[in-house]
């Protein structure tokens, strides 16, 4: 799928010999230039792109409108998921058209300049979603494990996670603009981002850098969130055996569905651009780095349908939606979450309970989850056997861990 360098040779005939060698080498010297893929590799990678494009664009665009269209929606946690949906829109309206473009014409359209800003905005934005991921596991992780109330009004914290998204972000961004590294042309000439080829030491460092701070560290604490919820699922399972587990298997569904979808995504491309900047010239082909790209930008499809789609509250604001009816109120996240608040603030009240409860009285709630919570007072005192706690004849304890999950 290359083009033979002799075929290049004889287009650039007649052309000034410095613009011809920065084609060659897939520099935009003079404001475009030709990409090494055939017509055939062009078109696929044009098809795949305006495919994750568009849904991209429609998944991204519905989330908001569902925000915007249903107030029990817009809840603190929420708000980080809206966050996501526009970083990925934003990639959708400001990046994928850029490319589609360039492999539908097999040259790159807008110039040295917009090769820039192609590679500045896109990684922005792309950063901005892993590092508001991580935001996202570790606030779900933090609201069910620290014995505080989830105040439903209070978008002080979440308004800070998303600030520091995007702060972080323009901190890993920003200095290729000022001499950290570079942005240009990427894999056939398509597409533009963070010079991987270049083997000079303050090329080398800012790569390393970005690897560590942008790709690794938001998965291993996407990982260690998650895996401390699954843990505690299963650490209250005996309180009601069969509704736990099928929440756990839920859950962990969920869980390895997130971190199967961020590696898919994301990995191929780090790994990418790490053998680049290591390996010998020659290692990583046009054809084989176009591959990772796109599979980074079909990211901008799946967050939406995994975080949001699979959201049950969502989930019926869409359905509502598509049907012009109000939405269904399944069991309330808001309720179960009080409920197991109250059975902390009891716990408070009375002192400190013993370190082995410590997680059960945490991520259990007494009583039904959609019903009238029990009333406790001042005499509450926690015990080492939880189901002594429902002697007034309501049944245990229903897990609300998972309502992070559901909605």
């Amino acid at each position: 799928m290359i083009v033979s360098n002799v075929s290049l040779s004889g287009g650039c005939a007649g052309l000034n010999s410095a613009l011809c060698a920065g084609a060659a080498e897939g520099h935009p010297g003079g404001g475009s230039y030709r990409t090494t893929l055939t017509p055939t590799g062009n078109l696929v990678v044009a098809v795949c792109l305006g495919f994750i494009g568009t849904l991209g664009l429609l998944n991204n665009l519905l989330v908001l409108v569902l925000f915007y269209r249903y107030k029990i929606l817009r809840s603190p946690i929420n708000l980080l998921l809206i966050n996501i949906s526009i970083s990925d829109l934003l990639v959708c309206v400001l990046g994928t058209p850029f490319s589609f473009a360039a492999s539908t014409q097999g040259r790159w359209l807008i110039g040295e300049g917009g090769c820039v800003w192609y590679g500045f905005a896109n990684s922005l934005f792309g950063i901005v979603s892993l590092i508001s991921l991580a935001i996202l596991s570790y606030e779900r992780y933090s609201t069910m494990m620290v014995p505080t109330e989830a105040d439903s009004s209070n978008y002080q914290k979440i308004s800070l996670g998303i600030t520091l998204s995007w702060v972080y972000s323009l901190i890993w961004t920003v200095p290729p603009l000022l001499g950290w590294s570079k942005y240009g042309p990427e894999g056939p000439g398509t597409t533009c981002s963070v010079d991987w080829k270049a083997k000079t030491t303050n090329n080398i460092s800012y790569i390393i850098c970005l690897f560590v701070f942008c790709l690794i560290i938001p998965f291993l604490v996407i990982v260690f969130c998650y895996g401390k919820l699954l843990c505690a699922i299963r650490q209250v399972s005996g309180i009601n055996p069969s509704i736990s587990r099928r929440r756990e298997q839920r859950v962990l569904f969920m869980v390895v569905v997130m971190v199967i979808c961020y590696l898919l995504c994301w990995l191929p491309y780090g790994i990418m651009a790490l053998m680049a900047t290591f390996g010998p010239p020659g290692l990583v082909t046009p054809e084989a780095s176009i591959i990772p790209s796109v599979l980074a930008k079909t990211s901008t499809v799946i967050n939406p349908v995994i975080y949001v789609f699979m959201n049950k509250q969502f989930y019926r604001c869409c359905q509502a939606l598509l049907r012009c009816e109000t939405p269904r109120r399944g069991s309330s996240m808001k309720s179960s979450s009080k409920v197991a608040t109250k059975v902390m603030r009891g716990v408070a009240v009375n002192g400190p309970p013993r370190r082995t409860n410590d997680l059960l009285y945490m991520v259990a709630s007494l009583g039904q989850p959609a019903a009238t919570p029990p009333q406790l007072g001042p005499p509450f005192e926690p015990t080492n056997d939880i189901t002594r706690a429902s002697s007034s004849g309501n049944k245990p304890a229903a897990v609300s861990l998972v309502a992070h999950f559901d909605g």
